[in-house]
This record gives structure tokens, C-alpha cells and sequence, in this order.
């Protein structure tokens, strides 16, 4: 008979890598009770990569400087027509073009599809490779619809809905959204694990 997993000891919350306070908001939304975590802002490097990679990178930058757990995440907006750009430097390109700008990129193109992409990557330790975790949800890119609150969510359809992520209510978005799915896989990954959250007696 094979020996039960034993659990991993986990001395402090993880750490989730924000500085964006309504990311916060949906990550504590979605997360609720399952996963003790704090929130600490970080300088992190603008690395550039395939998103995993990044994710990953960054993860191992967090740890060594938390010197203990942490989650860290990126988004990305993907325009299928121009071969997944922008990207994940998608912030800046709204910062400095707007969503008008956002759409003029595909106005040349018959394909406004686009995807989410979530990439959360979760680091034990600074001594311990990250797990990466990567949500997805198809879409396409419209006229910029509902509050401007929240990144690009007003210029992201889903597929199968007639309102932007920024139009649907909250808790119907993160049912549904990049960053609910991947972390779907976060708990799922936290509950296979077993990690034990018991605070340091020190």
C-alpha cells in the first residue's frame, strides 16, 4: 500500500504580488477563505518573454525578496489578427494609445478575435522552482463599452456574451474571466499539495 502524501508545512500566508487594488479585489473574490495570502507591492522588473516565462521569473525575483511564499500574476490582451499583440505590455498600450488606439490597431483587420490570458505562478520559497498556472478566455475586441474602472475589460467581449467584461456584473465576470479560470488551478494545485498553513511560533 502506498504511503499517504504527507502535508507541507507552510509557516507564513503566501504572499500575492499587487499593487493594482482591484486586482486584489477579484483575486480575494474568487479566492475567499480557500488560500490564507496577504498582499505586499513589489518592484518587479518589466521583463519580456513568453509569458510563462515571465510569470516565472518574476515568481523567483518575489521570493527571494518576501524571502518566503508567494503568488505573483500577469495578464495578457491578445489580438489573434496580429499574431497575439500586444501582449503582455498591454497596460502601457493603454496608457499611451487608449482603447480608440486599442481598436485602430485591428481596423485593417476582418478577425477582431482576441484572447485573455492569465498567468499566475506560485513559488513555495526563493530556493524552490515556481508552478505556473495559465487561465484563457476567447473573446473579441469591440468599441469600448461600460465603466473604464479596470484595465481593458471595456473593449473585451467574451465569446458567448453580448456584454464587455466591463459591462457584466462582477460576480458573472469571475465566473467566466482568464483570471478566475486559472485560478481554478491554483486551488486545485494548493488542495492536491496539501500544504498546511500554520503560523510560526517564533
Amino acid at each position: 500500500m502506498a504511503a499517504a502524501a504527507r502535508a507541507v508545512i507552510v509557516s507564513r500566508p503566501v504572499t500575492f504580488v499587487t499593487g493594482n487594488a482591484k486586482k486584489l479585489e477579484e483575486v480575494k473574490t474568487i479566492l475567499g477563505q480557500s488560500i490564507p495570502f496577504q498582499s505586499l507591492k513589489l518592484d518587479l522588473p518589466e521583463l519580456q518573454g513568453e509569458p510563462e516565462e515571465i510569470s516565472k521569473e518574476k515568481a523567483r525575483l518575489a521570493a527571494r525578496q518576501v524571502n518566503g511564499p508567494v503568488l505573483v500574476e500577469d495578464t495578457c490582451l491578445c489580438f489573434n489578427a496580429l499574431k497575439g499583440l500586444p501582449g503582455i505590455n498591454h497596460p502601457l498600450h493603454v496608457l499611451l494609445i487608449g482603447f480608440f488606439g486599442l481598436n485602430n490597431l485591428l481596423m485593417a483587420y476582418e478577425d477582431k478575435s482576441a484572447y485573455a490570458l492569465c498567468a499566475f505562478s506560485f513559488a513555495l520559497g526563493p530556493n524552490v522552482e515556481p508552478v505556473t498556472f495559465l487561465g484563457k478566455t476567447p473573446g473579441k475586441i469591440v468599441p469600448a463599452r461600460g465603466p473604464n474602472d479596470f484595465g481593458w475589460d471595456p473593449i473585451f467581449q467574451p465569446d458567448g456574451y453580448d456584454q464587455t467584461y466591463a459591462e457584466m456584473p462582477k460576480e458573472e465576470k469571475n465566473k467566466i474571466s482568464h483570471r478566475s479560470r486559472a485560478l481554478d488551478m491554483v486551488k486545485s494545485h494548493f488542495a492536491e499539495a496539501g500544504y498546511n498553513f500554520t503560523p510560526s511560533k517564533e
